[in-house]
């Protein structure tokens, strides 16, 4: 009696350890840093968002080239082949052959430099306001893929250790049911504790498939977000959380709305449909250029100058007004159109802060109560391994029965992953807030490196 009461603590207590290998130190372990930085180098998504900023730049240069001066050269080159038939006095027929063949060779370069363009200026800005809004939608993307990397890390660790709570429950199981077949064998149990005992383990098989593949595909999903097998990542410790600082829900939300990616890029949005009122609305006004130019014409092969013009230089400098009277109604149109789109723009930027609000809230919650969930699962691990052994001592004494322990056991093991889960949500939820508020960057991973152990 007493050896089986031997062996069964000692099973438990291989089973706890088993679940409690979260701080073996790990060789060249991947901690969070090096995963978003490898993701840098290899997620497609975050390379075309570095094509798309690369893009969005050029849109200043593209404005600020509206109000520079054009230079335009143009050349001609003719082969002319002139036959006059007339009955011109023979004076003119001397100054005009009445058959000749040449080349004609004309070349003028011009300089147009606009002066007074308002609705040139209005698209300047627009064109402007293009770059910051990409510069701040490439933010956003960054921000998106830490916390994608983050989500597949914690992802694969809390999955492992998922199915390090499966097996060590297959194990505790399938010794309890050979505990109770022997126990039966010999006369001193009964079928029913065997049946139990079988009941459990093959309940437990069935959830090992699905953990199993749960694992397969966050180990899949890291695999393609990062570009390397998450063999060796760091694990999570049991460091006690923090609080967020300032502790205070609406400095936070105040935060958000006034540096969040999502706000400045609706923002943006809004002050281009802005500028896109005003390049209609000036686009009715008068122009004024600055224009330049300068031609040489030249010939060969006896062309008459009256046909090619031979060593003529002309040169020009003069302002050139234009102002529009008619377009048909279309620039009416395009006005009252953009007047309606930054309507839209105001609301979706009114929509944006009532995001951001919601996810601080979310974030700032997750924190908060994340503190207080990790304190009270901790406790309630304690709890639970100091059941069970109670429970597998009474069992022995014949005071508990074997569906106790196996029940005291559940527990255990559900407390187990539920705190890996609680710290995991914990970490997530400092990484979401920050990205709400608008200062989630790499340095925030950094920051998380004391509940990570390699």
């Amino acid at each position: 009696m007493k050896k089986i009461t031997h062996i069964s603590m000692r099973a438990t207590q291989a089973a706890i350890c088993l679940l409690f290998g979260l701080n073996v130190p790990h060789a060249n372990a991947i901690d969070l840093v090096t995963a978003y930085r490898q993701a840098l180098q290899y997620d497609p998504a975050s390379l075309a968002d570095s094509e798309a900023l690369t893009a969005g730049r050029e849109k200043a240069v593209q404005g600020d080239a509206l109000l520079r001066p054009r230079i335009n050269l143009q050349a001609n080159l003719s082969r002319i082949h002139d036959h006059l038939t007339s009955d011109a006095p023979s004076a003119v027929s001397t100054l005009v052959p009445t058959d000749s063949t040449g080349t004609a060779r004309q070349m003028t370069v011009q300089l147009v430099q606009p002066l007074y363009d308002m609705a040139a200026r209005a698209n300047r800005q627009q064109l402007r306001e293009q770059t910051a809004l990409s510069q701040f939608q490439f933010d956003a993307s960054r921000q998106d893929l830490v916390l994608r990397v983050a989500e597949n890390y914690f992802g694969v660790l809390v999955a492992e250790e998922a199915l390090r709570v499966v097996q060590a429950e297959q194990d505790a199981f399938r010794h309890q049911r050979d505990r109770a077949k022997a126990r039966f064998d010999i006369g001193q149990g009964k079928i029913t504790d065997v049946q139990e005992a079988q009941a459990r383990l093959d309940g437990v098989n069935a959830r090992a498939l699905s953990v199993q593949s749960a694992l397969e595909l966050r180990q899949t999903q890291f695999r393609e977000t990062i570009g390397a097998q998450p063999d060796q990542l760091s694990r999570l410790t049991s460091s006690p959380p923090v609080r967020p600082e300032p502790e205070n829900l609406l400095t936070w939300q105040t935060k958000a709305e006034n540096q969040s990616s999502l706000v400045k890029s609706r923002r943006s949005e809004r002050d281009i449909a802005k500028a896109e009122i005003d390049k209609y609305r000036l686009a009715g006004r008068p122009t004024v250029d600055l224009v330049a130019s300068y031609g040489a014409k030249a010939q060969s092969g006896g062309l008459s100058p009256l046909v090619a013009p031979n060593g003529e230089r002309t040169s020009i400098v003069g302002l050139q007004f234009n102002i529009p009277l008619y377009a048909g109604g279309g620039l009416d149109s395009r006005q009252r159109e953009s007047v309606a789109k930054r309507y839209q723009a105001e609301h979706q930027l009114d929509a944006a802060r009532r995001d951001v609000r919601i996810k601080v809230q979310d974030g700032f919650l997750a924190v908060t109560t994340g503190v207080s969930r990790i304190a009270a699962l901790e406790q309630a691990l304690v709890s639970a391994r100091s059941a069970l052994e109670a429970t597998v001592l009474g069992r022995d004494v014949g005071t508990r029965t074997q569906l106790d322990v196996l029940d005291a056991q559940q527990r255990s093991f559900t407390a187990e992953l539920d705190l890996v889960q609680a710290r995991a949500d914990y970490l997530l939820g400092r990484l979401r807030l920050a990205a709400a508020a608008g200062e989630l960057t790499e340095d925030s991973l950094r920051a998380l490196g004391a509940w990570l152990v390699s």
